[in-house]
């Protein structure tokens, strides 16, 4: 293996970064992305597939998949190198990856599980399951856990290219472009979401990570060293939060693993059922169903994810009730903002956290100071880029309107690549969460907790504050 020059996070900057930029030649005349294999709702399979862009469409739809695939092979293949890892187990890896994530993509575009109400004709349906092309994630989930659960070697070959936080958080990257288009379009709307989710972050981190602290200390009897760490990955933002933490107090390496483990399996049951939950109870509420994804699902990739799939089913089931037909993105705008700001602020939670353990719990020897520059350590790269996207694209947006239309092709070439990271965090999700070896290595009491806070409060306390802060607004209409 050869040395780590990136770290994964940063590695994710620059990954969102290259396909950005490589995006946003289509200003200067430069299609570069247009290749890019786009997924259409099919009952024909042959017409399910295209290249994105209309200057490619003499390439087929199976050419456009398999320069997708090589495009993303070596960029995402040098990354890999950069993170030291080993370019043959990669290759395979990825491979497996790239195209088992894709044909669930493709599986979840089929017209009987994905067309919505309003599109019955056009297809020649009677009926449909109306989960739009987002089922594509959860089946790409089911199959990762099936992999993950009951295919061990399968699981072990391709384990290279298992990176579900890479993949999600270079997606974040790429998605800054899209709802910066988004904000500039709808100004109003956007800015509320960003100040409201800013309110309810805090609002999280002050009542979570408390109770959840106090709740193993007092009667679960867990260390210091094990509580906060358990407190930051039950209560905030999963396995970030929690490794964070666990570098901030020097906690032992075994401890931020293991929460991290169980806020992985916990984030797949949550990814599986509260989707499901928001669009029956709060199909009428979608922004607040949005951020309620945000503050209670844990890991960036499951609560994202979880963002995604209620956007799809809101918007179908508001369609299919009401016939009101929201634009697309917002509700998951809104669990991708308050996530962000989620992320934002590990870094100063875990450095106030360090301060804390270093002049309180461990009590450094006079003169050993706590460098300011651990804070930048612990700051999630990623969300970096994803502000560099967001505010470069709203900032290029406002103040030219005229080029808002260019800048649509330029997201719709992106979002392509989004997508497919996309797909890839739920696949790779699910093969990394195995049940029974977790269980084995003595996860069960951190569960019970786990289980306590998460449906004795967690969920309670995160819809109570995305109702007091969202109740009432509104995505906008498709024109």
């Amino acid at each position: 293996m050869k040395k780590q020059v990136l770290s994964e996070d940063w590695l994710s900057f620059w990954l969102g970064l290259v396909i950005f930029l490589f995006a946003f030649g289509v200003f200067v005349g430069l299609d570069l992305l247009g290749w890019g294999v786009k997924t259409s709702v099919w009952t024909d399979i042959s017409k399910s597939l295209s290249p994105v862009s209309k200057n490619y469409s003499g390439i087929s739809g199976i050419i456009s998949v398999f320069i997708t695939y090589l495009f993303m092979l070596v960029i995402v293949g040098i990354g890999n190198r950069l993170l030291g890892g080993d370019l043959k187990k990669f290759f395979i890896g990825f491979t497996f990856v790239f195209f088992i994530s894709f044909f669930c993509w493709l599986a979840g575009h089929w017209a009987w599980i994905a067309a919505t109400k309003d599109e019955w004709a056009k297809f020649g349906l009677s009926w449909s399951l109306n989960l739009t092309g987002e089922a594509g994630f959860i089946i790409a989930l089911i199959v990762g856990l099936v992999v993950g659960n009951f295919f061990p070697k399968f699981s072990d070959l391709i384990k290279e290219a298992i990176k579900p936080e890479l993949y999600i958080k270079t997606a974040i990257v790429i998605m800054g472009a899209g709802l910066g288009l988004k904000a500039a379009e709808k100004a109003g709307l956007a800015s509320t979401i960003m100040f409201v989710g800013l309110c309810a972050i805090v609002c999280a981190y002050l009542i979570y990570w408390a109770m959840v602290y106090f709740i193993a200390r007092r009667f679960f009897h867990f260390s210091k060293e094990w509580a906060a760490p358990l407190a930051s990955g039950i209560s905030i933002c999963g396995v970030s939060a929690a490794i964070a933490t666990g570098g901030a107090i020097r906690a032992r390496p075994v401890i931020p693993i293991m929460v991290s483990s169980l806020v992985v399996i916990f984030a797949v049951v949550e990814l599986l059922v509260l989707p499901f939950l928001a669009q029956t109870f709060l199909w009428q509420e979608p922004l607040v169903a949005g951020s309620w994804m945000g503050l209670v699902v844990k890991t960036d990739g499951a609560a994202i994810a979880s963002g995604a799939i209620t956007d799809g089913l809101i918007r179908a089931k508001a369609m299919a009730m009401e016939g009101v037909k929201y634009q697309e993105g917002w509700i998951l705008m809104t669990s991708t903002t308050v996530k962000v700001f989620i992320d934002v602020f590990i870094g100063i939670w875990a450095f106030i956290l360090a301060i804390i353990w270093a002049a309180k719990i461990e009590k450094r020897k006079e003169g050993d100071k706590l460098r300011a520059s651990e804070i930048w350590q612990r700051f999630p790269k990623f969300v970096i880029g994803y502000m560099l996207t967001f505010i470069l694209f709203l900032t290029v947006c406002m103040s030219e309107p005229k080029i808002i239309d260019t800048a649509k092709k330029v997201t719709d070439e992106a979002d392509v690549f989004r997508k497919l990271f996309f797909v890839f965090t739920f696949f790779t999700i699910g093969v990394v969460s195995n049940f029974k070896k977790l269980w084995e290595e003595g996860i069960g009491k951190l569960a019970l907790i786990y289980i306590l806070c998460l449906f004795g409060f967690i969920i309670w306390i995160g819809l109570l504050i995305s109702w007091l802060f969202f109740s009432g607004a509104k995505p906008p209409l498709m024109p």
